[in-house]
């Protein structure tokens, strides 16, 4: 590599260093940059430059004197482009459409049967309005999809789906050759693990757990402030641990996987099992509430089981928070004490009381907003190992809407 080409490769990745640092902790002066990425202030000053003159970033209020010169503060222009999020669920598509520093602009909710028909297209037809709209609006730097089920990331956008009944499906190249933008498509609990990271609790925390309760049983992990996919994009299966190797089948096709116990269908099986006739998740749910003690038991055995898989998980990754969401989670009330005593009595005696359990409220939008959010985060990256799609949201953010 000429010498010339190995100066633009750092001033690659100065520019996304900068621009990552004013995306996570902006507005931010010159001076605080350069210490917290141990540049030095004429690089500041460049590289800063260059993203006003892009529009990419601009100069805000000035800093509250400390006895010297005040420092002028850099700050995201939101206006200068925008991402596209959707959550694909078996029946309904949600979505939202949020500017560069990650604001809401509008949001949709289309019914979808993903299971029938040709897929492909209908995610073209319900997407595709909303990715020209938003693209009418503003520069868009890509689409992010979440949905429950694996994306190898070294095949980009195919997508193995168990719960939506797709195998290998290339959703990522249909999407990106159907509506003229990059696509980056990831499982929805780690979509909401990013947004958890970048505007929700887990901002809070460098290291902590998404577990999502519901259909299914999800985990999202973020770790030193990085999103942990896995080699294959399968990291935080939580749900297909196995608990139980006689038991029921579950969709994934192993046997007695965690999913088949506490995941709704689980449950209302569970009951059913000892006498209570529920037709439905809700069902059980208003049963518990309503002081059934076999609803209750249902739930309180669900807990500590889940508490005890957890409490494994925790003693090995030292998470500093647990974040619980999901739709399962409005029972959480009738799960959490036995949860937290399991999870209590299964860590080492030194982490005990050191993993904070926090309900966070479940949104669909939010889901949305974390889909949204993969493209936001591809954006702040550096280019150092980026390829495919998170390459094609660099490159259109550095063009700002020129051709």
């Amino acid at each position: 590599m000429s010498r010339g080409a190995t100066r633009d490769r750092l001033g690659s990745v100065n520019r996304a260093l900068v621009l990552s640092a004013i995306g996570r902790f902006g507005p931010i002066s010159r001076a605080d940059l350069a210490r917290r990425l141990e540049l030095s202030a004429p690089t500041i000053t460049s590289v800063t430059q260059a993203l006003i003159s892009d529009g990419i970033v601009s100069t805000r209020e000035q800093e509250a004197s400390r006895g010297g010169r005040p420092g002028t503060l850099i700050g995201i222009v939101g206006e200068a482009a925008a991402a596209v999020g959707a959550k694909v669920t078996e029946d309904h598509v949600v979505g939202t459409v949020v500017d560069l520093d990650g604001t809401v602009l509008s949001t949709f909710d289309e019914a979808a049967d993903v299971r029938s028909g040709n897929p492909l297209q209908l995610l073209v037809d319900v997407l595709g309005p909303h990715v020209a709209a938003a693209g009418a609006d503003r520069h868009l730097l890509g689409l992010g999809i979440g949905l429950a089920g694996s994306n190898d990331p070294q095949h980009p956008g195919i997508v193995t789906s168990p719960l939506l009944g797709w195998h290998e499906l290339p959703i990522g190249d249909h999407l990106v050759r159907s509506l003229g933008l990059p696509v980056i498509v990831d499982n929805d609990v780690n979509t909401l693990a990013v947004a958890e990271s970048l505007y929700g609790i887990g901002s809070q925390y460098d290291s902590f757990i998404t577990l999502t309760l519901g259909r299914g049983i999800g985990m999202g992990l973020v770790v030193d402030g990085e999103l942990v996919s896995g080699s294959h994009g399968a990291a935080g299966e939580l749900g297909h641990i196995t608990v139980d190797p006689a038991g029921v089948t579950c969709e994934c096709g192993k046997r007695g996987c965690l999913e088949t116990v506490v995941a709704d269908r689980g449950l209302v099986r569970s009951a059913r099992s000892q006498g209570l006739e529920v037709a439905s998740p809700t069902a059980l749910l208003a049963a518990a509430d309503a002081g059934e003690a076999v609803a209750r038991s249902v739930y309180a055995e669900a807990g500590t089981l889940l508490g005890s898989v957890l409490a494994s998980v925790a003693t090995v990754l030292d998470p500093a928070a647990l974040l619980v969401s999901g739709e399962g989670s409005k029972a959480w009330h009738h799960l959490e004490t036995s949860f937290r005593v399991a999870l209590h009595d299964g860590r080492m005696p030194i982490q005990r009381d050191r993993v904070a359990v926090v309900r966070d409220d479940w949104d669909e939008d939010k889901w949305a907003l974390g889909a949204a959010a993969l493209v936001l985060r591809a954006a702040f990256g550096t280019p150092l190992g980026a390829t495919g799609p998170v390459e094609a949201v660099q490159a259109r953010l550095a063009s700002n809407g020129r051709s």
